[in-house]
């Protein structure tokens, strides 16, 4: 394969992946809309990672859900990488017809245009997520086995109480990885969407003879990532508050937990995705295989910043989120070779250090609270 199309090309995940592409010596191709929610008003201006790709490649702003601009992107390519999505658990939950859109319309285009006219395609590969396993995988000592506990209860929580449950269990679930065989049942509508994405494209590009490749990426960080979005990624949104002098709202008791994956190690990853034949037919979890709680990054965070702002467990909740969930990432290091590379310390160091060298940007995060709580939603 020579040349590849990234939808979403553009964002942060995308437009290092391009710049990897590049050095490899691949055409790239990118079809963008340049969302202002990450990009700004004015992309020429605001936005680094547009900048970092522009007029390096072939550039197409557009929007997946268009076919004109779909089938144009497509043209003369024999890789798409699937990535353009509306990203956020807590905004999916009442942005819904723009998430499902986006994500699943989007997809299904697509593969509208694959399936029906005469393509160059040999492989697909698309960004699934984290998200749609819901709540990770457990071990009960009572039942001697492995359980995938449901969404938590609202009367749980508002009594202080954010550990899972799970039927016929009265002890406490012991947390373990979460392999790609795992249960789906995603607890939010972007989730949901990433699901679908994944069906879509395991079930009809073998069907018509293009190879399907999906990856379930965990919390992606790093230099370049949003620091002006208040709806994903909680690395941006604290040191977005930090650099304001604002102090760190911690949802529930602090004690959830997610798996934060270098930039540079989802970028090898995929790369390795695209290129080998044993990533075929399969799903890969792509993370640090290690579970990070939510009170550590922000003590983390404060500390490599060296600004002092207070740290407040709030007990508040939204619904939709999950308590924890860190990958099982063995499939695609024995079929891949894929090995982490960036370990939890060095990584934040960079991204710190990356983010000092950075405009402050305006802390919008009350204001998304403020959405959610007008919706019923943040609790």
């Amino acid at each position: 394969m020579k040349s590849i199309l990234v939808t979403g090309g553009a964002g942060f995940i995308g437009s290092k992946l391009c710049l990897a592409l590049l050095k490899r010596g691949y055409a790239v191709k990118v079809l963008d809309c340049l969302l202002s929610q990450v990009h700004g008003n004015n992309p020429d201006e605001t936005s680094p990672l547009y900048n970092s790709i522009k007029n390096k490649v072939e550039f197409i702003k557009g929007n997946v859900t268009s076919r004109r601009d779909m089938v144009n992107a497509i043209e003369d390519i024999d890789c798409v990488v699937h990535l353009a999505a509306e990203t956020g658990t807590g905004q999916s939950m009442y942005e819904i017809e723009k998430y499902v859109s986006t994500n699943i319309l989007g997809t299904a285009i697509l593969l509208d245009i694959l399936t029906n006219t005469k393509t160059t395609v040999k492989r697909v590969l698309v960004a699934e997520s984290r998200a749609i396993y819901g709540e990770g995988r457990y071990f009960s000592d009572e039942l001697n086995s492995f359980v995938y506990p449901e969404q938590r209860s609202n009367s749980d929580m508002r009594n202080g109480d954010f550990e899972v449950k799970y039927p016929g269990c009265k002890q406490n679930l012991t947390l373990v990885s979460t392999p790609e065989s795992s249960l789906l049942h995603p607890t939010s509508v972007y989730g949901i969407t990433k699901q679908v994405e994944g069906q879509l494209v395991h079930t009809i590009c073998p069907a018509i003879g293009i190879e399907d490749v999906s990856v379930r990426y965990q919390n992606v960080y790093g230099p370049g990532q949003s620091l002006s979005n208040p709806y994903t990624g909680i690395l941006s949104i604290f040191s977005t508050r930090i650099k304001n002098g604002n102090g760190i709202n911690v949802f529930e008791d602090g004690k959830e937990t997610r798996d934060f994956v270098y930039i540079d190690d989802v970028v090898d990853a995929t790369i390795l995705c695209i290129e080998k034949s044993e990533a075929v037919g399969r799903s890969f979890n792509i993370g640090s295989g290690i579970a990070t709680d939510v009170f550590t990054i922000a003590k983390t965070l404060v500390a490599n910043y060296h600004i002092n702002v207070p740290i407040k467990i709030t007990g508040n909740y939204r619904i939709g989120d999950i308590r924890h969930n860190y990958a099982d990432i063995s499939l695609a290091h024995d079929l891949l070779g894929f090995k982490p590379k960036w370990s939890f310390e060095d990584g934040i160091h960079e991204f710190c250090k990356w983010v000092d060298n950075q405009e402050i940007k305006e802390d919008n995060y009350n204001k998304s609270i403020s959405e959610m709580k007008s919706k019923g939603l943040y609790r």
